[in-house]
């Protein structure tokens, strides 16, 4: 298979538009299964993992592959919902081109609004697929205004739908002026659409022209293009994202599928033809051509993980020849020997000998390479890593059964191969093990994923809060430890100022004692009785810092002094001086930066002030507002749900570490009264 003759094409869009039955349709049309699945089946080639086929719906990339007219389809079918946007940065880092599957709802939908742009921003050939033609109240042009309503003329629909009795019974193929029925037979165009198809191909005909000079200069000579012209000049639109191309059709009834993939053949680009790889060569920015006689450049976009089978990485041959026996080196460390190197179709796997610079396939029994790394064969070379939407979904992961902890971190670990976007680590201030994600549904999956793969069940919390507490005041106190027990006794006396101000802005100790009252030997007992102390606040037990604590006096006795006394002696000093120090609750505030559409901006910060949040700044970036605010943590544990809630998940937020500040009155006798049923 030569490179030219290769199309690696992702389909993306919407949750629910029907991408995973159009990857059916492809696949059925190559001859690759003899019979189209159905979701609702749960007997699709993509859906095979068993939460997919219960959930009815996609939770990871998934690959197949097929030929169709002397041409290699690598199809990559990619989940729509958000919380699996990390599989989308994934499968567009290797795939030269997107199909966006749209419905013909007659709107523009929050996922394929998010789609375009993606794929406008990174400059990634698309078109777009109107499915679901077949069904009641379908409309196709409708659904090409509301997306030409946003994106204007870089919309360019290549069919005029053809409309009888409320029923779509096939289109126009407007490059080439002709009607095709759903069985593919061609026919002039009837009286009743010549207008509409006039009017279709003057608007594609200057969408070709504005991507070629020359193009430009005959449709303005002769105010026509043949269909060969008009293809030209759409495929290269495509190629250079000026162009976004519509065609439409039904995937679950196989309507339209066969101009889709005559398309993808005839305007999508081949990986020569798509834009260059870049990376790191040698530490040089170069860009990776698809070259069979360049050296072997691999890289690793996906892992599954199968607790019987193992590992199988998903890969892209960049450049060169990927051959059985080969070593390869791991950008960064080691190498890995190439043993068994397949092509893939949903979860089958058939084993090739080679795959060559441009094509897609998957690698098992590698050692200790990733999802993100790059074998290569002489250069070091290295890919940019994927781009991560930010984990802000937080919840506390336990162990349903005790004892089963270890069993629930280890299965985390090996998910972590599947699913680079969630990070798991402990919080060293509330001793909890903590997942962050991209949404709730992402870390529900993970915890089903731990029970079906590794047997071993997960509670997810919301986490706790981090709280701390300080002094606002000054006060004196003095500690006595005094025990007789028959034998020899304890003894010990300090007196110690509290106050705020420690050095390092948390804990600070100061001898201040005169005349040896608390002899020299005892005084570290002191500051280490207070060190253990301030472990444990004496409002709600949260950890006390900034606290400056002066020893200036005290006694000792000759005989029972003992450091464990003054241990004791210093605690008790501090019950008592912390109490009367005005001691006050701090709580963790992060500073926040949401990024939405404009409409939403005033929603934003109205709801931020219900969360006791201040806004610092607002920008402008295009279309969107970038607002950024300090929000106390506790007000957004789930703040991921609730602003896609409300800015119909065109809202998106970072969040990082501020500082503490002190709890509001309000707030603190429902921090306390929390505290204390906890303990108990």
């Amino acid at each position: 298979m030569d490179v030219d003759k290769i199309r690696n094409v992702a389909l993306i869009g919407h949750s629910g538009e029907g991408k995973t039955t159009l990857a059916e349709a492809i696949l059925f049309n190559m001859n690759v299964i003899d019979r189209q699945g159905k979701v609702e089946d749960g007997n699709t080639v993509m859906d095979f993992d068993p939460l997919e086929t219960a959930k009815k719906s996609s939770i990871s990339l998934a690959c197949a592959c097929g030929e169709y007219k002397g041409y290699k389809f690598n199809i990559i079918d990619v989940p729509g919902y958000y919380d699996f946007e990390c599989e989308l940065a994934q499968a567009l880092a290797v795939a030269d081109s997107a199909i966006i599957v749209a419905s013909a709802s007659g709107t523009l939908t929050v996922g394929t609004e998010r789609a375009i742009d993606y794929c406008v921003k990174r400059k990634i050939p698309a078109m777009l697929f109107i499915n679901g033609l077949d069904k009641d109240n379908s409309d196709f042009i409708k659904t090409v205004n509301a997306i030409k309503l946003k994106y204007g003329h870089k919309i360019a629909p290549m069919i005029l739908p053809n409309v009888v009795d409320g029923k779509m019974k096939g289109f126009v193929k407007v490059a080439y002026g002709v009607l095709r029925d759903w069985e593919r037979n061609e026919y002039p165009i009837p009286d009743y659409l010549k207008e509409a198809y006039m009017e279709a191909k003057l608007t594609v005909s200057e969408a070709a022209a504005e991507n070629d000079e020359a193009l430009m200069e005959k449709f303005f000579d002769t105010g026509e293009l043949s269909p060969e012209e008009i293809e030209t000049g759409v495929k290269i639109g495509i190629n250079t994202c000026s162009t976004i191309t519509v065609l439409g059709g039904s995937a679950f009834k196989n309507h339209g599928i066969y101009n889709l993939m005559d398309k993808i053949i005839s305007t999508l680009p081949s990986p020569k033809d798509a834009g260059l790889q870049r990376a790191l060569v040698d530490g040089e920015k170069v860009a990776v051509e698809p070259n069979v006689d360049d050296q072997t450049v691999v890289r690793i976009f996906k892992t599954v993980v199968d607790p019987y089978v193992g590992r199988l990485n998903y890969i892209k041959v960049i450049s060169g020849k990927l051959k059985s026996g080969q070593t390869l080196k791991v950008s960064g460390w080691g190498e890995e020997k190439i043993s068994g190197i397949y092509t893939v179709i949903g979860k089958k796997q058939e084993a090739v000998s080679e795959l060559i610079a441009g094509d897609i396939g998957a690698l098992s029994k590698l050692e200790n390479a990733r999802t993100g790394d790059t074998l290569y064969e002489k250069v070091d070379t290295k890919f940019k890593a994927f781009e991560i939407p930010p984990a802000t979904y937080k919840r506390a992961v336990y162990a349903a059964k005790k004892g089963e902890e270890d069993k629930i971190f280890a299965g985390l670990n090996k998910l972590k191969d599947e699913d680079i976007s969630f990070n798991v680590e402990k919080n060293s201030d509330t001793g909890e093990m903590v997942i962050s994600g991209v949404g709730a549904t992402q870390l529900e999956t993970i915890k089903k994923k731990l029970k079906a793969k590794f047997g071993v069940e997960a509670e997810l919390r919301k986490p706790k809060i981090a709280y701390k507490e300080t002094v606002k005041g000054v006060a004196e106190a003095e500690g006595k430890h005094k025990k007789q027990s028959g034998g020899a006794g304890q003894y010990g006396h300090v007196k110690i100022k509290f106050e705020g101000g420690a050095e390092d802005g948390v804990y600070e100790f100061v001898d201040a004692v005169v005349g040896g009252t608390v002899p020299k030997q005892f005084i570290p007992a002191v500051d280490k009785g207070l060190r253990e102390a301030i472990k444990e606040g004496v409002l709600a037990g949260y950890p006390l810092i900034n606290l400056k604590a002066t020893l200036y006096d005290g006694s000792s006795h000759p005989v029972d002094s003992k450091e464990v006394a003054f241990v004791s002696a210093a605690k008790i000093a501090y019950a008592e001086g912390v109490k009367n120090a005005k001691p006050v609750i701090l709580e963790p505030v992060m500073k926040v930066t949401v990024t939405a559409p404009d409409t939403y901006l005033g929603d934003i910060m109205g709801d931020m002030n219900k969360r006791r949040g201040r806004i610092v700044s607002t920008d402008q970036d295009g279309e969107n507002s970038i607002v950024t605010c300090e929000v106390p943590e506790s007000e957004i544990l789930d703040y991921t749900a609730e602003l896609r809630s409300f800015t119909q998940g065109r809202g998106r937020f970072t969040q990082e570490f501020e500082r503490y500040e002190e709890v509001p009155f309000e707030e603190t006798s429902k921090i306390i009264a929390e505290a204390k049923k906890d303990k108990e």
